[in-house]
């Protein structure tokens, strides 16, 4: 199951990870957003123990999207050593989401 980012847990779950974060930056409404969601809970499964995966909604947690620049939803940033190290914007197959996460696992 994908995890729950705020911006209580953000620093611990995601800047101080030793491993590769997947965040999907979301919100309730978003259309897209919802089509994305399965896709990210089944990365979560597929990568647990190999990467932290989870969403994070900009609408209670708007601080931590407005200091990443997000601005546009689905927003899919990837950290490494607590810093962005790769994005992706919109609703994109599965195999474009996982490709960017195991260029940052290997």
């Amino acid at each position: 199951m994908a995890n729950t980012f705020t911006t209580s847990n953000f620093q611990e779950m995601v800047l101080d990870s030793d491993k590769p974060v997947l965040v999907d930056f979301w919100a309730e409404w978003c259309g897209p957003c919802r089509m994305i969601g399965p896709l990210v809970e089944e990365i979560a499964k597929e990568y647990e123990g190999k990467a932290v995966v989870g969403k994070l909604n900009v609408d209670e947690n708007g601080d931590i999207a407005m200091t990443y620049g997000v601005r546009n939803i689905p927003t899919l940033l990837i950290f490494k050593g607590g810093q962005v190290v790769d994005k992706i914007v919109g609703a994109v197959p599965k195999p474009n989401i996982t490709k960017k996460l195991e260029e940052q696992i290997g």
